[in-house]
């Protein structure tokens, strides 16, 4: 219960922070070394910057950046100022980054300039582009904005030193706010209270397309308060921010709790097992939480040797099931004392269970850990009792980190979180007799690649746009490297031609994030269906096509 209790709120975390911490150093990026205090300053402005541009209590600020400095100044200058902050995942392509935008009615976006060769720039302007000629959500009535397609978006702030004309300048931002009177910025920061929505997560979900999870500010706190004192993150370490802040797991579990215990953030914009060993040594890291898949390439890369990792002494990881033998090479191979496993996703805060430290091996190798403190965890069968110990079944969450709900969809609510406050996950797990969860498979069909949640349904109403495609399915099916991928079961159309596997592949790579695209194309004359027309995805998994 200490975080809530203690900060109330992100704006007070910050400046609580300045005030404890105040030089020590806070983020670490290149040749860039701020304390606390000097953070604290930079958000001020950055919340300054936002009232300048009209940003009102409530509004949602968006953010389409990789882990950099100032995706952190940037979003947490917008929560100062009382802003509900929408991450967009880097790995978007303009489309969906568009539709993120229009669903949540963004007021102001920090974009990046260009990041891993592509203009984000140009490919946001591209979509909304698109968006308005489409006429799709957000497209219709008059252009208020710089953007087409966006009527409701009012500022777009490039993180660079250049920017269209019609677009500002990260400085030119950050100067128009000094406009605005300190006590005003201070005012709005004070105004925000603990059951005030902090942000909305774009996630997979249970069911359907994917969906804003909105949490408060006392749910965020709460939740990654119990998640430091759990994983034992202290005042002096240095901390590796490798998960991408557009997840719960890099903002969260990084950003906010570094600033509850003091430790330095040295966020690493690319996904890179290299990279991970450059930074690591350079900045003597001591925690490294990531997916199973970095982890294991971290392991299995060849220049391991030549890089020191000795100050490492907590890893954390999750976010799919965890093979036993990783854990162990963590621990022998590596040499760090403390590995933790954690399981959780967005509609519970983004932590469900976790384990302790001083948990046997054997414990963290197999499992999820236990509940968090005043966290309810059961696993229930078809008819919604709960089942013993050993039974796997569906894993139901009730707790203070529930979601308040999906942004603007009652409905979609009401299915995932029951009259009792259960949330129904969509996971299949197993209880063991002293609390150790065990996630096994998914209930639906959504799977995990390499850590990210992938829907099938969105990636085949995606695909289903190319005009050689008359039908299409996608399951998830096992990789060695990923955890997961997808395949998908492609009817060709009339019009497809000599349609072939790389196309569709290639043509899936231009219009969705590469997490998301089928690593496999297998041709069909028609999908298995039953009775009512429901496709048979299992017959698929199990290598039925259905043909004729």
């Amino acid at each position: 219960m200490r975080g809530d209790l203690e900060f109330m709120s992100v704006p007070r975390l910050v400046r609580t922070a300045a005030a404890r911490y105040a030089d020590r150093e806070a983020v670490v990026e290149g040749r860039t070394r701020i304390g606390f205090a000097q953070l604290a300053g930079r958000v001020e402005q950055a919340a300054a910057g936002c009232l300048a541009a009209g940003v009102e209590a409530g509004d949602r600020v968006a953010v389409w950046a990789p882990n950099t400095l100032d995706w952190i100044v940037a979003s947490l200058g917008a929560v100062s100022a009382g802003a509900v902050l929408v991450p967009v995942n880097t790995r978007l392509k303009g489309a969906e980054a568009v539709e993120v935008l229009a669903r949540t009615r963004a007021r102001l976006l920090f974009v990046t300039g260009t990041f891993l060769g592509t203009s984000y720039v140009a490919a946001l302007r591209r979509a909304a582009g698109r968006a308005a000629g489409q006429g799709s959500e957000g497209g219709s009535g008059p252009v208020r904005g710089p953007l087409p397609g966006l009527p409701e978006l009012r500022e777009v702030v490039v993180l660079a030193d250049d920017a269209p004309a019609e677009f500002r300048t990260w400085k030119e931002f950050l100067a128009a706010g000094e406009s605005q009177p300190g006590w005003a910025v201070r005012a709005r920061a004070n105004a925000v209270g603990p059951d005030a929505p902090s942000d909305i997560m774009f996630t997979s979900g249970t069911t359907g397309e994917p969906k804003g999870v909105v949490v408060t500010h006392a749910q965020t706190l709460r939740a990654f308060g119990a998640w430091c004192d759990l994983a034992g993150l202290r005042r002096g370490d240095r901390y590796l921010i490798v998960s991408p802040f557009s997840h719960t797991f890099g903002y969260k579990a990084g950003v906010l709790a570094c600033l509850m215990r003091g430790a330095t953030m040295v966020p690493q914009s690319v996904f890179a097992a290299d990279t991970v060993l450059a930074n690591a040594t350079t900045e003597r890291i001591s925690v490294l939480p990531g997916p199973p898949t970095l982890l294991q390439a971290l392991l299995d890369h060849p220049g391991r040797a030549a890089h020191d990792l000795s100050p490492l002494r907590l890893v954390v990881t999750g976010a799919a099931v965890v093979d036993g033998k990783l854990v162990e090479r963590l621990r022998s191979e590596l040499g760090v004392p403390t590995v933790l496993t954690a399981y959780g996703m967005s509609e519970a805060t983004g932590v469900i269970t976790m384990c302790r430290r001083g948990d046997p091996p054997e414990a963290v190798a197999a499992s999820s850990g236990r509940a968090l403190p005043d966290t309810e965890v059961t696993v229930v069968g078809a008819d919604g009792k709960a089942l013993p110990p050993g039974e796997p079944g569906e894993v139901l969450v009730r707790g203070f980190q529930v979601m308040a709900g999906y942004f603007e969809d009652p409905e979609a609510t009401a299915r995932a979180v029951d009259e009792d406050g259960w949330l129904h996950t969509g996971d299949v797990g197993v209880l063991d007799a002293d609390g150790y969860l065990r996630i096994t498979d998914r209930v639906k069909d959504m799977f995990l690649v390499g850590g990210f949640n992938v829907y099938p349904a969105e990636v085949e109403r995606l695909l289903a746009r190319h005009p050689g495609i008359a039908e299409v399915a996608v399951v998830g099916v096992p990789d060695g490297r990923l955890g997961e991928v997808g395949k998908a079961f492609v009817v060709r159309g009339r019009d497809a031609g000599a349609l072939t596997e790389d196309a569709v592949i290639g043509w899936a790579r231009r219009e969705m994030a590469n997490y998301k695209v089928p690593r496999t194309v297998e041709f069909v004359t028609a999908l298995p269906r039953n009775a009512s027309g429901k496709v048979l995805k299992r017959a698929l998994r199990e290598g039925g096509d259905g043909a004729g």
